[in-house]
């Protein structure tokens, strides 16, 4: 039974016109509560990462998949409701997390083979669902996340995105033990997986277009930090584009020793010029996009992130000024991950 305590309406941020976010395409409003669906958990929202692909939902680079949508699926907060069949892993007052992948169909063939990440029926938080651009959001019980401890709340936001799309960004770029990886942009994403990569033992290069952007990679330990599209010091055996710039693919893919991966982070991107198949590809050069997660490719990662404290820059805004917080980050202006605090 839901605690009496829970109010009816809440503070939300609505997409209403998919457009560029000098527009003003997000609607501050007074929404009701959702009410959980019996497999789902009602949760307060305490924090809420600010993504690039809440940019690109709001901005209408990702066709409108749920009108009027909430944004939002880095979502920290506390259970104050379990629906009757969301199962006993979580009882009010749990810390969860809420993440982009909100429900698959278990019976295809890609769900049945390990690929949930590919199920032609994936759902998603703050697209096909209201995320958390709001003071409460649900989520399906089976794809809520227990988080690991000695975070704040909004460290732990950026983990459940950018630090989880990072990590599959990383295993898909197959960078060989103690190997040479480029970063290309370096945001919410990329400034995660380079503590990742640095506690694997791996030499790491950022190429980014932000001063304060480069300053942050060399303070967190990178071998390099140059502009978005110079030449790393060093061949890469592998790289992973985090910027959605179609243009930086072939600075990437030029920067590969012999056999090295780019893998493509992003879930947009621009369009890319043309290859020229000596210079990017030869020599066994290859490039490999990146879709969504698995649940255990974020259990993986929650699991490393307990192990291994990652420094999480969080320029923080309170929910009120989540348009705000978007604008920073189209304009390049937020150096690590920004959450929104409730």
């Amino acid at each position: 039974m839901a605690p009496a305590a829970i109010p009816t309406t809440m503070r939300a941020w609505r997409v209403r016109r998919p457009g560029p976010i000098q527009t003003g395409p997000l609607e501050a409003v007074t929404a009701d509560v959702p009410r959980p669906q019996p497999p789902e958990l009602l949760v307060a929202v305490r924090a809420c990462g600010v993504c690039r692909t809440d940019l690109h939902v709001t901005e209408g680079d990702l066709p409108v998949h749920r009108d009027a949508v909430t944004p939002g699926h880095e979502v920290v907060g506390e259970v104050v409701e379990v629906g009757s069949a969301a199962g006993d892993d979580f009882r009010p007052g749990d810390r969860v997390g809420i993440a982009w992948l909100r429900h698959t169909c278990g019976v295809c063939t890609y769900c049945r083979r390990g690929d949930e990440n590919l199920c032609p029926q994936s759902r998603y938080t703050g697209w096909d669902a209201d995320g958390g651009y709001a003071e409460f959001a649900t989520v399906p019980a089976a794809y809520a996340h227990h988080l690991p401890a000695g975070y704040s709340d909004s460290e732990l936001a950026p983990l459940l995105c950018a630090g989880i799309i990072g990590y599959r960004s990383l295993r898909r770029a197959e960078l060989p033990p103690g190997g040479r990886l480029g970063l290309y942009g370096f945001g919410g994403s990329a400034h995660i997986t380079a503590q990742v990569a640095l506690a694997q033992g791996a030499e790491v290069h950022v190429m980014t277009r932000g001063a304060e952007a480069r300053d942050l990679a060399l303070r967190l330990g990178v071998a390099s930090a140059q502009g978005a599209a110079d030449p790393p010091p060093v061949p890469l055996d592998a790289a992973i584009l985090f910027a959605p710039v179609g243009d930086l693919v072939l600075p990437a893919l030029e920067a590969l020793d012999r056999g090295g991966t780019l893998s493509i982070a992003g879930i947009h991107l621009s369009d890319i010029p043309p290859l020229n198949y000596q210079r990017h590809l030869f020599q066994e050069r290859q490039m490999r996009s990146v879709t969504s997660n698995t649940r255990a490719d974020a259990r993986e990662f929650l699991q490393f992130a307990g192990q291994h404290h990652i420094e999480v820059t969080t320029p923080e805004y309170p929910l009120g000024r989540a348009d705000e917080a978007l604008a920073d980050l189209s304009a390049g202006r937020i150096a690590g991950a920004a959450v929104l605090l409730v």
